[in-house]
Formats: structure tokens, sequence, C-alpha cells
């Protein structure tokens, strides 16, 4: 069942269509130490009928470890446009190619073959964060079809979603969160 939110995000995402960024939210994971890491990521969507939002990385990336330290996360995501903001904290879901879930290595398989080619060509790139090797970035682009090893889809699977909407006198903010059934509840709260 989708949850009460989806209806305001996908509204928000509609409004906010003509702004290519509006389709990058920043996403919050917990490193080894225990301090938070922070960075931009591309929406790709929402897994089949689901309200996990997936997001594609490189396995070699620093998300991996941290995510496999402790798979949870949050996001924050604001719409210029129709100034609202929305905050989603839940379980993290790596499907990397050992993954061995086949209706989940199926859809990392779609969001790959769904990729532009200039997006899958990055995955064809040196290792992320290793010194600077320009011939790493002469590679030849990779099969369409097939995913490279290294290339990983990551769900966010919210528990909490928190709306402000920035418009208005006062503004509103509506809390979302689920329970241990998977039953949302909405409560209005002050902004």
């Amino acid at each position: 069942m989708l949850a009460p939110w989806r209806s305001p995000l996908a509204r928000a995402l509609h409004r906010n269509r003509s702004l290519p960024h509006a389709r990058y939210l920043q996403l919050a994971t917990v490193r080894s130490d225990h301090r938070p890491a922070n960075r931009t990521v591309v929406f790709r969507g929402f897994r089949d009928d689901t309200n996990q939002l997936k997001i594609v990385t490189d396995a070699r990336s620093q998300k991996a470890p941290q995510i496999a330290h402790q798979p949870w996360g949050a996001a924050c995501w604001y719409f210029p446009t129709t100034r609202e903001q929305f905050r989603l904290a839940g379980s993290l879901i790596w499907v990397g190619a050992d993954c061995a879930d086949e209706p989940l290595q199926q859809t990392r398989t779609r969001s790959w073959q769904v990729l532009s080619d200039a997006a899958r060509a990055q995955f064809t790139w040196s290792h992320p964060g290793h010194p600077r090797d320009e011939t790493g970035f002469q590679q030849p682009p990779p099969d369409p079809r097939i995913p490279l090893p290294h290339f990983a889809l990551l769900l966010l699977d919210p528990t909490e979603v928190d709306h402000l909407e920035l418009r208005g006198d006062p503004q509103n903010r509506t809390l979302y969160q689920r329970d241990a059934e998977s039953n949302w509840q909405a409560i209005a709260v002050n902004p």
C-alpha cells in the first residue's frame, strides 16, 4: 500500500519538474567513526509498487562500508518552486552484484538499463576517492544491458517522513510515521 506522504511528494515533483535539480536530494549515512556523512544523490523513482526510493551508486564509494556498518539513513529534499521540504528517515537496502534476492537483482538490472549512456559511462571511471588518474576516464562504454559489478542500487525504505510547507502563515507541517505493522499515521504538528 502506498504511504499517504507519496501524494504530496508526487505533487511536489510534478510542480517542480521544470527544475532539473529537483530530482537531487541529500542523503546522510553514518561513518564507522560515528560521524555523519552527507552527499547529494539523484532520485531514480520508486521501486515497483513500494514506498522505497531508488538511488544508484558505485559499490566502491564510501557509502558501501557506511551502510554495511549502519543500514539507516536520512534524506532531505527541498523543492524551490513550491517551497516544500521533505525529510525522510529509514533503512537503507544495498543491492549489489552479490545480492541473492532475485526480484531486487532484476530491479538493479532495470535501473542500469534505463540510465543514460553518460551516466553508465561514469561507472567505468577509476575508483572513487582515489588519486586522480586521467586514463581512468577513457574507458570503452559499458554494455547497456548488463550492470558492471560495482554498480549498486540503493533503496531508502522510509519509516518517518516530515513534510514542511514553507508557504502560508502559519506554515504547514505533517509528520508521517510507519508502525511495526507497516501502517502509516499522519500527524499535523507545529512548524
